[in-house]
Formats: structure tokens, C-alpha cells, sequence
């Protein structure tokens, strides 16, 4: 039969005191802070690197794309699709009015015009009436003169007045003449055309009743090819005709022209 507990279980009371004495007895280890720290610091650091490694390769990347469209001539960067192949720079055809005016009444024009290839349709065989063989060169040097709405020599064709020239300073494209819609320019309104070396600058025209005709020369753009013109009236006889350079000094005097 088991008896009831009257008072305190020394047993008890013992096992209680020996456990209080353990906790009072006991001091747990402080918390390990600082390695918290170092371990979450170590961590981010570890972030930042990966996170620059990875833009550092992203702008590589978008580097060597930018730098190829830029360097890419045959491509549109705006739109991003390849651009038409840009043209390759060549001479162009140049034209110059050389003079212009009227004479008895009738409008006249001289102009000078600089091909550095064939045109489209010109053959040198058919300008030399079917000769086999044509001068040296691949340009061709026009001046074309028109009295009262008419070219002169217009039944020779299109290209009637011009010359075969090799490239933009040829000396065969000198020299000088009289061009006039009747007689080959000896009667009737006429046009002198001269075509001087570089160091002509001016020409005068001395008429057999002491008068004097007078014009500038002019250069066609982007060749040596020079030129000047004076219109004669029905009637007018040249007596000479004398070139002069920048400083007025006269280089040449011709008679032949009367």
C-alpha cells in the first residue's frame, strides 16, 4: 500500500538544487559577431567582383558590336541594315562659258566642255571619217560656238569641235582659229577663238582701222585647257593679234590672220 506525501521528497529537493546550481554554474559562449560580420562583408565583396566581371564582359561585348557597324562602310547604324556600296570618286565632266555677247545684231557663245572618258555614243573613228586608227588619249576636249541660235559645224555631227586628249593637260588641245557659219570663218560674223599656254592671261585683236578687240582668258575647271574669244562683225579684218601675261608684257604678235 503506498503511502501519501506528506512533505518535501528529499530526493527531489536534492535533484532540484544540484540542477539550479548547474545553470547558476554555467555561462554560454558569447555570440560570434565579429565573424558574422567578416563572413557577410566577405560575401558582398565576392557580389561586387562577380557583378563587375559580368558588366566588364557586357561592355566588351557591346564595344566590339558598336565598333564593328562604325567601322563598316557599307553599313546604315540607324536602322541597322546594310547600306547601298558607296560610289568610287571620279572625274567628272566640266563645262565653262568661255565668252558671250552679240555681234551685228546676233547673239554668240563660245563653251568649252571636258570629258575624261568617251561619252556615251562617241566613236573616234567616226570624228576621223572612218580612220582605223585615232589619236593617243581617252578624253575629249569640246568648244562649241553658236551664232544667232545656230552651232557652228554642226552638219560634222555631235561631237563637230572637239578633240581626242590625253587626260587634262594635253598641248594638243592649244592653239587658235576663226569660226564663222560661212567660207570656214574667212567672211561674215566670225568668232576667234584662241586656246593659250598657262602664262597667257589676256589677248587684243587689232583691226586693220586701228581698233582694238579685247578678252580675258579663262581656265576650265579642274584641267590646264585655257581659252578666250573675240567676235569679229561682217566686214572687220584682223591686222594682228597679240597675247599678254599678268604683268602686261606681250608674249606673242600674229599677222598671219589678215
Amino acid at each position: 500500500m503506498i503511502q501519501p506525501v506528506t512533505g518535501p521528497d528529499p530526493v527531489e529537493n536534492e535533484l532540484r538544487h544540484a540542477m539550479m546550481g548547474a545553470a547558476h554554474g554555467y555561462e554560454p559562449s558569447p555570440a560570434p559577431t565579429q565573424e558574422i560580420l567578416r563572413s557577410g562583408q566577405a560575401r558582398r565583396a565576392r557580389r561586387r567582383t562577380v557583378t563587375a566581371a559580368a558588366c566588364a564582359v557586357l561592355v566588351a561585348c557591346l564595344g566590339t558590336s558598336v565598333t564593328s557597324l562604325a567601322g563598316s562602310p557599307n553599313r546604315d547604324t540607324s536602322m541597322g541594315q546594310p547600306a547601298a556600296p558607296a560610289a568610287s570618286p571620279s572625274l567628272s565632266v566640266v563645262s565653262q562659258v568661255v565668252g558671250s555677247g552679240v555681234v551685228d545684231g546676233k547673239s554668240w557663245s563660245v563653251t568649252a566642255k571636258f570629258y575624261p572618258t568617251f561619252p556615251a555614243g562617241f566613236k573616234v573613228q567616226a570624228m576621223l571619217g572612218g580612220a582605223r586608227k585615232g589619236p593617243a588619249g581617252k578624253s575629249l576636249l569640246c568648244r562649241q560656238t553658236v551664232i544667232g541660235g545656230v552651232r557652228v559645224d554642226h552638219q560634222g555631227g555631235k561631237w563637230s569641235g572637239c578633240r581626242v586628249v590625253n587626260g587634262t593637260s594635253d598641248i594638243t588641245g592649244q592653239g587658235a582659229g576663226l569660226h564663222g557659219p560661212g567660207d570656214k570663218g574667212l567672211t561674215g560674223i566670225r568668232i576667234f577663238i584662241g586656246n593659250p599656254d598657262t602664262k597667257v592671261t589676256r589677248a587684243v585683236i587689232t583691226l586693220k582701222d586701228g581698233r582694238h578687240l579685247k578678252a580675258s582668258v579663262r581656265t576650265l575647271p579642274g584641267t590646264n585647257y585655257r581659252s578666250f574669244a573675240i567676235p569679229l562683225g561682217n566686214g572687220q579684218t584682223i591686222a594682228s593679234v597679240d597675247q599678254y601675261n599678268a604683268s602686261n608684257h606681250r608674249l606673242t604678235h600674229d599677222t598671219f590672220w589678215r
